[in-house]
């Protein structure tokens, strides 16, 4: 162990500030490589990554639906069952299709590619650490992928389609037709999951600020109001003008924050038997 700490010493020392940005410009290649062959994956796969995934939902028989209505049969609650969503999209510029399919495989992209990009990131700052930081950090890229890929997948199959319910099947009156815009159900259904994945991201957050004594449990129970205001505020931000979809991010960070306390406390305890 201290031969590899003393290795790793001698390594930054030989390495200069030109040398070190020349390994940060090949970690951030490799990283954008791997978004760009995902992308192209998923623009090549153009009918599952927009009409099963963007489009689906748009759609009475996605699957959170089919669950919601399965929900209301054993509670005996047929409102719960959606029968049919005909929501008319449009699209209204000449190379908007191409646009979308193009944005639609980005962000594709970006989130499957997500996993290896933290990694090759994570490469870079690891040798940099010291020992105990290292062995305090083992296993974050497992945590902040499990944590990213959770929030996408709440947002995606829990916000999304209740937001899109709520908006299309407000009226203002009777006389107005709902004929949605090809971009704003791709932005729809990529903030809120991609807003959601970075969400997530609030217990790795809280142990980092732990770990560098700046958080306590303390300061964040006492501050414990004031943050449900700004989760309210952020979750206002990052969602469609409707209240329900804003309290189905706030309940979850919510929640997530109270792990972060807990989180907190014991990177406390940690750090106060080290002192003693």
């Amino acid at each position: 162990m201290a031969l590899d700490q003393a290795h790793d010493l001698n390594d930054d020392k030989e390495m200069g500030f030109l040398d070190h940005l020349e390994e940060l410009r090949w970690h951030l290649v490799r990283s954008f490589a791997s978004v760009f062959v995902f992308a192209i994956a998923a623009f090549l796969a153009k009918d599952f990554f927009w009409n099963v995934m963007v489009m689906g939902p748009t759609k009475s028989d996605f699957w959170t639906y089919r669950k919601l209505c399965e929900l209301g049969s054993l509670i005996g609650s047929p409102v719960l069952c959606i029968d049919e969503m005909n929501i008319s999209i449009q699209n209204r510029t000449l190379q908007g299709q191409f646009l979308v399919h193009i944005k639609t495989s980005l962000i594709a992209g970006l989130v499957l590619a997500f996993p290896y990009t933290f990694w090759e990131v994570w490469r870079f700052i690891k040798p940099g650490l010291k020992g105990n930081e290292r062995k305090a950090s083992r296993g974050i890229v497992f945590v902040v992928t499990l944590l990213f890929l959770a929030g996408v997948a709440f947002g995606y199959f829990v916000v999304t389609p209740l937001s899109v319910n709520f908006l299309y099947n407000y009226k203002l009156s009777a006389d107005i037709q709902n004929i949605i815009d090809v971009t704003n159900v791709m932005s729809l259904v990529a903030s809120l999951a991609l807003a959601c994945g970075l969400m997530f991201q609030l217990p790795v957050v809280s142990y980092m600020l732990s770990k560098a004594g700046i958080v306590t449990p303390a300061l964040m129970k006492n501050y414990r109001r004031h943050a449900f205001v700004v989760i309210l505020v952020i979750s206002a931000i990052i969602t469609p003008p409707d209240v329900i979809s804003q309290i189905l991010i706030a309940l979850p960070l919510t929640l997530l924050y109270e792990v972060s306390i807990i989180i907190s406390r014991r990177v406390n305890k940690k750090r106060e038997k080290a002192l003693e």
